[in-house]
């Protein structure tokens, strides 16, 4: 095999598929060695001069498709991440073109002509051995991409002129112009210059006439099913950038209505075109060309698809061609009625406007994320406009229709107005329904095990059904400004069929309440108030009338979804907001696993997470409850009592652990203690600084505590090393126990008001216990929430803990420095927290900073990544404002 990579020796095309054929075919040590033999010969400078005998007398198509080709793939052997990375010939164009002679540029870029006008020319091969002519027209293009127009004026018109010999190779040449196109208007922004890219655009422009002439006459005389669907692809990619004279004052839109818009073979990329013409924003002298345009397109799309049509359906039933007709239809009416509504806003295209509008609405109504996306991007558009009609009209004292939400009279007398909202009041009104039925969750939770091996429920931030809930939300709530009465009348009568039984399902219900949560405010205060009146009262009857205890855990679910969504009711109905609070007392009371989260979690993981989540939620919830209490030894003793059940379990550890530290080694043990530590942070978050008492009779045991907890994980990594320590899972449980310490103590600062206290009585044995752990640890072992509760407590205590910052530096600089100074993807959490750690001492005890200085002056090994210290904190300060 090593032969092949003799460079002096003529070479040997047989070999060469030999070992193509061992690299594919063989196994083991074969294989292997295959593999290292084609991986070298790529990487030799010289290997490009072997292409065309791999090209052109290669016995084994692989060797070529393979060799030649831009390849990359996995495969099964943990030894080999990836086999034959860039082809040869395109490593050449795009890396050492320039460096080449202008007579071994020459004849490259002949051969590789010359080998695509062979290939493309005879329409067998064409269809057999596409992937090849496909990548033979990418390398030509890269060549065009270096050569193109300087060195090779006369390209676009040898192309031309080339197509009109075969028809095979005039489509090729369709796919070479394509291909031109997108990597000059669409993907040159990162790949060339500014100055190439509009050089390259401008003789692209310049020359445009002579393949506008080209493609007209395919469009026109040709027969060719493969040829005219190339050639509508190339327009395609032509349509987004070429002079509006070649779309407006052509034959180019009648030749696509007439001849190839109902045809089923081409009507999907025929479509395409019609959307990327819509889609221009062009100047007002266009809108009569327009106007013809969306009525001739709406008329072929009656004829293609009856409005009478079940849409959803029929996509559902549909094949590939059908679904992606659907997709086109949308993108179109968008497109079109985003940019050129106005135009067809008048009455003598009201019909054929309110038709593109049902269109529209069964559109949306397809069980397809994407294709609903599309379709919510222009209703937001339309309805944030007629929304915005209504504000400026002069209505009432302010001169503002100030009310978001309207109804009775001021509804009425909006009707009777000439108001644009007015022409589609039908089309909101069956959009309202669309919205309410396909509504999305409005929160995502994923059950995870986290680093510590704990269970816990992860909230989604901006995951797509997060993101969809939101415009989703948006849209409904700009159609119930939009007529308060039929939203209210449509969503009352989508529950009373859930009453009744003729909807009844769990996601059907649970999809109706998210939407009636979603408009929270958006009614008046009178309106809402009847409004949830009546939901509250359909949903208690039907959680009475509903049998078996899943059917009632959702609807109860659903019931405190909906109360929870609406404060100002709550806070306005005191009565009301009591019984609900002794509602939730008896769902926390509740064994059924599903708990208050059915609509939001898998109900089979939520027995893995319910006890301890749900105990935390409700000690901070009291919490803030406590905090509200004005009478000082009162709300001790409520305190006291909250903590009352977490304290038994804590003193009775303790004092087992005061007799003997087995009780650490007991995992049961050790997941008491951190949710007890748990219920602390939850209490403590709410409560704020008056949880003074609460800390101040733990803190001691606590840091006993950490400290044991510290020196068996020690012991553990000085016995077995960090790897085992980390993979234990007794160490990690121990770990969450330091991390919760941590917690509970950066919450309580953070919180606290009386920061002398908390200086004098905290910070000395705080430091002691948590600073010396971290300097002494082994790297992975140090925990990043020690550099987050010192930046805290720095920024909370500011001067008053000045004296303090040379020990804080002492245990934790050149320790948390040495790991983040030689990998700069390593410890992440750890960089962070060093920054924030500086930014804080440069805030607020800028006298400690000259310590920094001291302690780095010995160390000239650190002084680079010490200037980036310095820089950090005033870019960080800078990036938060």
């Amino acid at each position: 095999m090593e032969a092949v990579l003799d460079f002096s020796r003529e070479f040997d095309v047989s070999l060469m598929d030999k070992v193509v054929m061992a690299f594919f075919s063989g196994a083991g040590q074969e294989q292997q060695m295959a593999q290292q033999v084609l991986t070298q010969f790529q990487d030799h400078p010289d290997a490009w001069t072997r292409v065309p005998d791999i090209l052109e007398t290669s016995a084994y198509p692989q060797a070529k498709v393979r060799l030649f080709l831009l390849t990359a793939a996995h495969i099964s052997d943990s030894n080999l991440h990836q086999y034959i990375g860039l082809q040869i010939l395109e490593k050449l164009i795009t890396t050492r073109w320039k460096s080449l002679p202008e007579g071994q540029r020459q004849g490259i870029r002949n051969f590789i002509v010359g080998i695509t006008v062979k290939v493309a020319s005879d329409e067998a091969t064409l269809r057999r051995e596409k992937t090849y002519v496909n990548k033979l027209n990418l390398a030509l293009v890269q060549i065009l991409k270096q050569e193109w127009p300087h060195n090779w004026p006369t390209f676009i018109s040898e192309l031309v002129e080339s197509s009109k010999t075969n028809l095979s190779l005039c489509e090729n040449n369709m796919v070479i112009l394509k291909l031109l196109s997108e990597e000059i208007f669409d993907y040159s922004a990162e790949q060339m210059t500014q100055a190439k890219v509009k050089n390259l655009k401008n003789q692209m422009c310049g020359e445009f006439s002579e393949i506008f002439k080209l493609c007209s006459e395919i469009l026109e005389e040709a027969q060719k099913t493969s040829l005219i669907k190339a050639t509508l692809e190339t327009l395609l990619r032509f349509l987004n950038w070429i002079p509006l004279g070649y779309i407006f004052e052509t034959t180019i839109i009648d030749l696509l209505l007439n001849r190839f818009l109902e045809a089923p073979e081409f009507r999907n990329v025929t479509l395409k075109c019609l959307a990327e013409i819509a889609a221009l924003n062009v100047g007002a002298e266009y809108d009569p060309k327009f106007v013809i345009l969306f009525a001739m397109v709406m008329t072929s799309i009656n004829r293609m698809i009856p409005p009478s049509t079940n849409i959803a359906q029929a996509y559902a039933n549909a094949g590939d061609s059908g679904q992606e007709l659907v997709l086109n239809i949308a993108l179109f009416l968008s497109n079109f009625l985003s940019n050129h509504l106005r135009a067809v806003e008048t009455e003598a295209n009201r019909d054929v406007l309110l038709n593109a509008h049902l269109y529209m609405v069964k559109v949306s109504q397809v069980d397809e994320r994407e294709i609903f996306k599309i379709c919510l991007e222009y209703w937001l558009k339309l309805v944030s406009e007629l929304y915005e009609e209504i504000q400026s009209l002069p209505i009432g004292d302010s001169g503002l229709l100030m009310g978001l939400s309207l109804g009775g009279s001021n509804q009425s007398m909006l009707n009777g107005m000439a108001l644009r909202k007015n022409i589609y009041s039908d089309v909101l009104s069956n959009l309202r329904l669309v919205v309410i039925e396909k509504m999305v969750k409005p929160e995502e939770v994923l059950i995870v095990e986290n680093e510590e091996g704990e269970i816990v429920r992860e909230f989604m931030k901006e995951s797509d059904t997060i993101v969809l809930y939101k415009s989703m939300r948006e849209l409904l709530v700009y159609l119930t400004h939009l007529d308060v009465n039929d939203t209210e009348t449509i969503l009352t009568e989508k529950l009373a069929k859930q009453v009744d039984g003729s909807e009844w399902s769990w996601q059907n219900l649970n999809t109706l309440c998210w939407a009636i949560g979603s408009i929270s405010g958006a009614m008046n205060e009178e309106t809402e108030k009847r409004f949830l009146v009546t939901v509250i009262k359909d949903l208690l009857g039907l959680c009475e009338i509903k049998r078996g205890k899943d059917n009632k855990a959702v609807v109860a679910s659903d019931i405190m979804y909906i109360v929870g969504q609406y404060p100002r009711f709550l806070k306005a109905h005191w009565k009301f907001l009591k019984t609900v609070v002794n509602k939730l007392f008896e769902f926390m009371h509740e064994t059924h696993e599903a708990g208050l989260c059915r609509p939001f979690t898998p109900s089979g993981e939520m027995r893995l997470i319910r006890k301890c989540l749900q105990v935390h939620t409700f000690y901070e919830a009291v919490g803030y409850m406590i905090s509200a209490q004005p009478n000082k030894p009162q709300q001790e003793k409520l305190i006291l009592r909250l903590m009352e059940l977490p304290n038994n379990a804590w003193d009775s550890l303790m004092a087992q652990a005061a007799q003997s530290m087995d009780v650490l080694s007991s995992v049961d043990n050790i997941k008491i203690l951190s949710n007890v530590l748990k219920t602390n942070v939850a209490a403590c978050t709410s409560i704020g600084s008056f949880y003074l008492p609460q800390i101040g009779r733990i803190f001691l045991d606590m840091l006993g505590l950490y400290k044991a907890v510290s020196g068996i994980i020690s012991e553990t990594v000085a016995r077995e090393g960090w790897p085992h320590c980390d993979e234990d899972t007794e160490s990690r449980h121990l770990r969450t126990i330091k991390k919760e310490i941590l917690k509970l103590m950066e919450t309580f600062i953070r919180k606290a008001e009386d920061l002398e206290t908390v200086n004098t009585n905290f910070m000395p044995p705080l430091l002691d216990a948590i600073l010396g752990d971290y300097n002494r640890n082994v790297p992975a072992a140090r925990d990043a929430e020690v550099l987050n509760v010192m930046a805290t407590i720095i920024s909370r205590l500011g001067p008053l803990l000045t004296p303090q910052v040379p020990a804080i530096l002492d245990a934790v600089f050149e320790p948390t420095l040495n790991m983040i100074n030689q990998d700069f993807a390593e410890f992440p959490e750890h960089r962070v927290g060093f920054f924030k750690l500086l930014r804080a001492i440069n805030l607020n005890c800028f006298p400690g900073m000259y310590h920094v200085v001291m302690f780095l002056k010995p160390r000239r090994t650190h002084e680079t990544c010490c200037s980036s210290s310095y820089d950090t904190p005033y870019t960080v300060q800078a990036l938060h404002g």
